[in-house]
């Protein structure tokens, strides 16, 4: 790592450490550091860093079109052999696109931030950037959410999801569960909506996503205020406005104040709803953030239509409807025409009261009606699907793998059981060949015996004529001769 590159790294590092130091001045630094860097592809990082670390508009434009600029002008003059360094710069200029259709978004210039978007999706398509396919997809999910093209919205927010995962990139997976929440807010499905908002939330405090992370307590908040749980609303408000605050983001500051106001104006504290409308309309106009004006208006058109002030009401909700549909924002322009037929019939004018309400069906039916519902539904269900197939496939080779392993360990056993039935049988005949041996053998010991008992029985019936003739003999001898008492008894002794 070179000098310049230590000090850069270190720079920057600080940066992100020492809140002490002051905007400007860490700005100055940044601008420095462009100055005395020796490459482009390093001036084009320094300017990104600053973009994506700055939420004030009036700093990131300017630095944005910078990079674009620099990007686009080392793009001609590159020779075409320095790929690697070209697709540096192709990067940066798709990162400046897709910043270019971010802020045309928030102007309302939806035709233009569309086109932004795509360009930048074809430039990370063409140098195979995954991460940044991602990104645009989502965006340009975001587009078509804010217009009510639900179905478009959910399949872009849907494949972006899936690339995320396959990266295991935290952040762009918590941005997609934020977005697609956000469509089953609009589908009244809270539950599911609440659900997705709290992944999304764990991601992006793990990966201290403070932005994304005030965004998100937002959303909660509003979900809080849909299930009548206004003290948690205001809790999950009061912590986003901290972070807005901190990061003096007026585009959030203004949203973040309209959400409070509702919950003032849910209890009927209109007096202090109507304060905290008109403090985020003038967060929404510093921000030049236009989708947030016309919310503005709006609310501060409903409030003086709940508080009787027909006539006051109307000053600020027809700008509201006007803007809302040249720009395309169908969610904002449906509530806006369900208000002018409400303030109109109060007014008795009963025409623009059926002109409005016939808007308002218009608008309603084209992002909720039924076919969009099924098509948001069919596109989740794909998603899941095609998930649960990559999971069933990879599950597939482990349990074949274990089929192979379990063939192998059988063809060995029966490697085993066929050597062993050979040495069974080696030894069988063995055994048997012994067997005949030893019978044999058997055979002629019992003839033998046979033999010998004959010859022992002979012999012990020669033995027993022999022993009865001389006990016969002796019989004989014993009756013929006179026994000594008899001879003593008569015969005298001389």
């Amino acid at each position: 790592m070179n000098k310049f590159s230590i000090y850069l790294f270190l720079l920057l590092l600080s940066l992100n450490c020492e809140r002490l130091l002051g905007q400007s001045k860490r700005i100055d630094s940044l601008i420095q550091a462009i100055k005395t860097a020796k490459h482009d592809t390093t001036r084009c990082y320094i300017l990104n860093t600053i973009v994506e670390s700055y939420a004030e508009e009036s700093i990131w434009v300017k630095y944005n079109l910078q990079m674009k600029d620099l990007a686009e002008k080392n793009l001609k003059n590159l020779d075409t052999k320095d790929s690697l360094i070209k697709k540096k710069f192709f990067k940066y200029l798709s990162l400046a696109l897709n910043n270019s259709g971010y802020h045309s978004d928030s102007k309302g210039n939806i035709p233009e931030a569309i086109e932004y978007y795509h360009r930048s999706l074809d430039i990370m398509t063409q140098i195979d950037n995954k991460e940044g396919i991602a990104v645009c997809l989502n965006n340009i999910g975001f587009v078509y959410d804010s217009q009510g093209s639900i179905a478009q919205a959910l399949d872009y927010y849907s494949k972006s999801l899936k690339i995320q995962e396959q990266l295991g990139n935290k952040r762009g997976i918590a941005q997609s569960y934020n977005n697609i929440a956000s469509i089953y807010e609009h589908q009244n499905d809270i539950e599911k909506a609440l659900d997705y908002y709290n992944q999304s939330l764990k991601l992006k405090i793990t990966v201290n996503d403070k932005l994304g992370t005030a965004t998100t307590l937002n959303n909660i908040g509003h979900i809080y205020i849909l299930k009548k749980d206004i003290n948690k609303a205001i809790l999950y408000f009061q912590k986003s406005l901290n972070i807005h605050t901190q990061l003096k983001n007026y585009s959030g500051i203004s949203i973040t104040l309209s959400n409070i106001a509702e919950t003032y104006q849910i209890v009927g504290n209109y007096e202090k709803a109507l304060n905290l409308y008109s403090e985020s309309l003038l967060n929404a106009r510093q921000a030049d953030d236009k989708e947030s004006i016309l919310t503005a208006l709006y609310a501060i058109g409903n409030v003086y239509y709940l508080k009787g002030d027909y006539r006051k009401a109307l000053q600020f909700v027809l700008p509201s409807v006007e803007e809302n549909k040249k720009i395309g924002y169908a969610e904002n322009a449906k509530g806006s025409a369900l208000l002018l037929y409400f303030i109109y019939s109060s007014l008795k004018d009963y025409k623009n009261a059926l002109l409005n309400y016939e808007q308002y069906i218009l608008m309603r039916d084209s992002i909720t009606n039924h076919e969009t519902r099924k098509a948001s539904i069919k596109s989740q269900l794909k998603y899941e699907y095609e998930k649960k197939a990559a999971a069933d496939s990879i599950k597939v080779v482990e349990e074949k793998k274990l089929v192979a392993v379990k063939l192998n360990q059988e063809k060995n056993q029966r490697y085993a059981l066929y050597g062993g039935i050979g040495l069974v049988a080696i030894f069988a005949i063995f055994m048997a060949n012994r067997f005949r041996v030893t019978s044999k053998q058997k055979n002629i010991i019992e003839s033998q015996k046979k033999i010998v008992e004959n010859q022992k029985y002979l012999v012990e019936e020669k033995q027993k004529e022999i022993l009865d003739s001389i006990r016969y003999a002796k019989r004989i001898q014993t009756s013929l001769l006179p026994s000594e008492k008899y001879l003593e008894k008569h015969i005298p002794k001389g």
